[in-house]
């Protein structure tokens, strides 16, 4: 398998080739269509311009011009009317020539081969040493007409040219093949360093910090794997923390249950201890129900994004009916309750809300002393928001419980509550079951006087 660092490298590679290819195409294709007709307008005028001097010069040593011409960078052959060749200057690589362009051009005729060279994808007439590849003229003499064929000797004319290019794109080359390669490297690093990452999060292990300065996407994805694996972390801490304390809230009624149950199997009891024991088991048995069926509504919650099931819910009746059904705790403990306001009613899940106002005022009851009192005040404020607020006379929280009254499993300091047995969960049902109704709960509390919470949720107006 390629690696990526590996696949940057191939693909820049392959590019600069590519490109380089379809420059070249490109800049041939601008030769044949601009470049060439002006190229071979500046021939002719040379051939021109030779063929005049030695018209006009006749009687001159012509063979003493001609090498003088050819030493200047330019390559010339001279054919006369009885089929003598002579060549000037570098010698041609392909030196052969149709003869009906030495009868064209001994007839009168220019020859113009430059502009009639075959065009081709790869095939660059500009640089092409050929004899065809020239411009002919007549020249007239004291001999007779003869032929000069004439074309620039770029190898003269460009040769230190030339090698200067080529040097350039050589090294071009190299330099920025090995700068890619360099570059990708750089690249590649935070990519290698987050495989190595993603393995370690597979194997179970959460502490990765990786040190990426970057600003990039790179960068980006790398603080946004960090603070992944932050959360991932957390969340396995919060894991581990929640078994631990679902095996103690288990493990405790079912060892008590197991102690009564030896008790029960010593001889010598009788009915009331029996029935005492029993009732024990009883109550041990009702504290795991409570737990295993508020674990069941917690992940039932936690799976859940939204409200799956809504309708216009009456919260004053629903909270009247709570207050009924447990009037048996509450005048037990001869308490007052007050209730005032009747807001609009409110878009929610009606068994939902009714587990919040029934966990609320529950705590409220156990937590309040005898005689005391608890007020439940609703209104509606004008941001189409109802308030719901539950306030007891209770013993408080001190401020460093309040802030963790909402953690899974959390329990207020037994030697201020005895006797109020709790999972610890109802008030993180309470949490989730607000947040899903976009609400939110607050919670106001003083050690001596009382608690009170505080639920805004959203008016079910149109």
């Amino acid at each position: 398998m390629k690696s990526f660092y590996v696949r940057i490298v191939l693909i820049t590679f392959t590019v600069m080739i590519l490109s380089s290819l379809l420059a070249f195409i490109a800049s041939n294709v601008y030769f044949q269509l601009y470049l060439k007709p002006i190229n071979d307008e500046k021939i002719a005028a040379t051939a021109e311009e030779v063929q005049h001097y030695m018209e006009n010069n006749v009687g001159n040593n012509d063979h003493e011009y001609l090498t003088h011409i050819g030493s200047l960078g330019y390559q010339i052959v001279v054919i006369d009317d009885t089929g003598n060749i002579n060549q000037f200057g570098r010698a041609f690589r392909e030196g052969t020539l149709p003869e009906e362009a030495i009868d064209q051009v001994l007839a009168g005729r220019q020859y113009d081969g430059v502009a009639e060279h075959r065009a081709g994808l790869f095939n660059t007439g500009f640089f092409h040493n050929a004899l065809e590849n020239t411009v002919g003229v007549p020249v007239e003499s004291g001999e007779g007409t003869a032929a000069l064929f004439i074309r620039p000797d770029h190898e003269q004319q460009l040769g230190e040219f030339r090698f200067f290019l080529a040097m350039l794109v050589i090294l071009t080359v190299i330099l920025s093949f090995l700068f890619v390669a360099l570059t990708a490297r750089r690249i590649v690093k935070p990519i290698v360093s987050l495989t190595e990452a993603t393995k370690k999060i597979a194997s179970g292990s959460f502490n990765i910090a990786l040190n990426v300065r970057r600003k990039d996407e790179i960068g980006q994805l790398a603080k946004h794997f960090t603070s992944m694996s932050k959360d991932l972390r957390q969340l396995e801490a919060m894991r581990q923390e929640f078994v631990s304390n679902v095996s103690h809230e288990i493990q405790s009624p079912l060892t008590t249950i197991k102690g009564i149950t030896q008790s029960l199997q010593q001889p010598g009891l009788d009915e009331e201890q029996k029935k005492k024991y029993l009732q024990m088991i009883e109550k041990e048995s009702g504290r795991l129900s409570s737990l295993s069926k508020q674990l069941l509504t917690l992940a039932s919650l936690d799976n859940e994004d939204k409200i799956a099931k809504e309708q216009s819910v009456d919260v004053r009746e629903q909270i009247k009916e709570i207050i009924q059904s447990l009037a048996y705790q509450w005048q037990e403990k001869e308490l007052y309750i007050e209730m005032e306001g009747n807001p609009e009613p409110i878009t929610g899940d009606e068994n939902l809300l009714y587990q919040v106002w029934i966990n609320v005022i529950t705590n409220a009851i156990k937590f309040s002393e005898s005689g005391g009192q608890i007020r439940i005040h609703m209104e509606e404020k004008k941001e189409d928001l109802v308030t719901v607020s539950i306030e007891d006379s209770g013993i408080g929280m001190q401020p460093s419980e309040v802030e963790k009254v909402f953690t899974r499993f959390y329990q207020a300091d037994e030697a201020r509550t005895p006797g109020k047995e709790s999972t610890g969960l109802g008030l993180a049902i309470v949490r989730k079951i607000v947040d899903l109704h976009g609400g939110t709960i607050d919670v106001e509390s003083t050690p001596g006087i009382g608690t009170k919470m505080v639920i805004c949720l959203k008016a079910g107006r149109e």
